[in-house]
């Protein structure tokens, strides 16, 4: 069984706490299984242009929205891993899985913003570098109750960890991004893969068949494919349009080409490329209610 998942807006003038609790509330009325939230930790003139303020950060929401859901999982789509220290990671997102009862997902990615990188005093350069020596950091706390590291990136001597995650051996790891260093970081520390915006026939012929390759490379079984695409509604049929947008028979026929392919979760976004483009909240969940009924 494939699981429904959904985007939340965590940013621009409609994030509100009032509003964040909604998304949650409103996922778990309408039958979806996850809800994720992205990342930015300092959003300069590139990141604001698509991402205004304010943001809300994901670690921070997804801990409060924990207490007040009880069977949605929460995660990251995605967390910029190089942008906050390994153990405090590691120890936000055990947190978190404490106190939600182990129904946290850490979605990673390296991130895209030159500027941000370079205002948080991180390598733009290594961020894929970094990336791999965090995500080994951060497994090595999740499941050892002290660590060391002489890393390239951190280097910290006999830290104490606990509390370990409520879920063995730790949340399941999610690693986006779909160039080849990305599938091969998904298939040496994920338990799934998590590409953003591809289209399906890309997946099939490319995607997926890179990761099956990968992942026996890495001696690892292969991991599950989670992919996250658009939820944009027209009244009718498009004829030219990306994966995720057109009327609700296009949108869903994509979802069920997903789930064809294999995939253990698809995760909706209603979130627009501009926010010129944002809809009010209520036709974004209208949009995803009839999205998930349909696929009922």
């Amino acid at each position: 069984m494939t699981v429904l998942g959904l985007n939340i807006r965590n940013f621009g003038p409609t994030a509100t706490p009032e509003h964040l609790v909604g998304w949650a509330r409103f996922a778990e009325e309408h039958g979806f299984g996850i809800a994720m939230l992205s990342d930015h930790v300092a959003p300069t003139p590139d990141v604001n242009e698509i991402y205004p303020a304010p943001f809300y950060d994901p670690f921070a929401t997804l801990s409060w929205l924990a207490g007040l859901t009880s069977t949605l999982q929460l995660g990251t789509s995605v967390a910029v891993l190089p942008y906050r220290h390994p153990l405090l990671v590691a120890r936000m997102a055990a947190n978190i899985d404490r106190f939600a009862d182990g129904r946290f997902v850490l979605g990673v990615g390296i991130g895209w913003s030159e500027p941000e990188y370079h205002a948080l005093g991180i390598p733009f350069a290594k961020r894929g570098a970094v990336t791999d020596e965090y995500l080994a950091a951060i497994i090595a706390a999740w499941t050892e109750d002290v660590v060391s590291l002489d890393g390239q990136f951190a280097d910290y001597r006999d830290v104490r960890t606990g509390p370990r995650p409520a879920q063995t051996p730790h949340p399941p790891v999610w690693v986006g991004g779909s160039s080849p260093a990305a599938i091969r970081r998904a298939a040496r520390f994920g338990e799934a893969w998590h590409p953003i915006n591809r289209e399906p026939a890309w997946l099939r012929e490319v995607g997926v068949p890179s990761l099956r390759v990968a992942s026996a490379e890495a001696g690892r079984p292969m991991p599950a494919l989670a992919p996250r695409i658009r939820a944009r509604l027209t009244a009718g049929d498009l004829r030219e349009r990306r994966a995720g947008e057109g009327s609700l028979a296009q949108v869903c026929a994509d979802v069920r080409e997903l789930i064809d392919l294999g995939s253990t979760y698809v995760v909706l976004d209603p979130n627009p490329d501009h926010p010129r483009d944002e809809k009010p909240l209520a036709d974004d969940w209208r949009a995803l209610a009839a999205i998930a009924e349909r696929l009922r």
